[in-house]
Order: C-alpha cells, then sequence, then structure tokens
C-alpha cells in the first residue's frame, strides 16, 4: 500500500504518522522499519524474536566495531592535542538503520509531535521512548551492513563482496 506524501507530516516518524492516520498501519501492527540506503543480510527474524522475547516497544539493530572514517584528536582541557586517533574503531555498537516499533505507540508519538513540523524516527522518537521509560532493546548482529546514503559511499562499495553475500537472491 502506498501513502502519498503530505508536507504537514515531515521526516521519518511524520511518514509513520501519516500513514497510520490514513488508516494503512494499525494499532495491533508491528512495524518493521528498513532505512532504504541500507545494505545489509541481517537475519530480520532473529531481530523480529529479540523483539517478541524482550517484549519491547521498539527494538534497534545495532551493530559493533564501527569505524570512523576519519582520525579523531585527542585533546587537553586547554585545547593542546596530545595524539591522534587514525580511523579508530568506536567502543559503543551503532544503529544500522533497521528497527521495529509496536503500531500502538503511533498515538503517543502523535502526541508527542504537537506543533512540530518535522519528526525523526532515531533523532527524535527512540529518545522519547527512552526517557518516557519505555522498552527499547538491542539486537546487535555481526552481519555485513553498509549505508549507502551517498554517491561517494555508493562507488566505495565493494561489488563483489555483495555479489558473494547475496547470490543466494539471484541463483
Amino acid at each position: 500500500t502506498y501513502v502519498h506524501d503530505d508536507p504537514n507530516w515531515k521526516g521519518t516518524a511524520g511518514s509513520l504518522l501519516h500513514a497510520h492516520k490514513e488508516g494503512v498501519i494499525n494499532d495491533d501492527d508491528l512495524l518493521l522499519i528498513y532505512y532504504g540506503d541500507i545494505l545489509t543480510n541481517i537475519n530480520l527474524r532473529d531481530l523480529l524474536n529479540r523483539h517478541r522475547e524482550a517484549n519491547a516497544v521498539s527494538t534497534i539493530a545495532l551493530a559493533e566495531g564501527f569505524v570512523v572514517r576519519v582520525g579523531v584528536a585527542v585533546l587537553e582541557e586547554d585545547g593542546r592535542i596530545r595524539g591522534f586517533q587514525e580511523k579508530p574503531k568506536l567502543k559503543e555498537p551503532v544503529s544500522i538503520g533497521i528497527l521495529t516499533l509496536e503500531g500502538n505507540l503511533l498515538k503517543e508519538i502523535e502526541a508527542f509531535k504537537r506543533g512540530r513540523t518535522q519528526l525523526d524516527i532515531m533523532g527524535d522518537v527512540v529518545p522519547y521512548l527512552i526517557r518516557a521509560g519505555k522498552r527499547v532493546y538491542s539486537y546487535v548482529t555481526d552481519a555485513f551492513w553498509y549505508d549507502v546514503g551517498s554517491i561517494e559511499a555508493y562507488e566505495k562499495l565493494d561489488v563483489e563482496l555483495v555479489d558473494k553475500l547475496f547470490s543466494h537472491l539471484y541463483e
């Protein structure tokens, strides 16, 4: 089902709220949100199982070992550079742009939207759910994932690796 965009519902969460208002998403639906610029071989069934087992309102797919694409400066309090870490791996897991969300939250999220013109899932809704004490859980995966969010990222994509990882889809 397709829902035409409405300029009054901007942002990733705004689109969900608009679809809910139009009756395309129901309160009893479990939403699987998959950002369109993410390429991955994640096991979605495992993500959904984790969501159900945790009795969560939202479960966010995370990956460990993300490498920052630039060097990071280590600073003293006065601003003096103590050193550099060239393209370090983050200790914290990062979101890979895939998550679940219970449809019954959309009315509450709409109330949270209030007069805002734009509402983002990861930037606004997830932090709101966490602050509200809702059951937001993680699904940490070691699956391949790649953010193809720019022409530069697309051009750097290892096509042979992608062919190998996804050959089961077209053989």
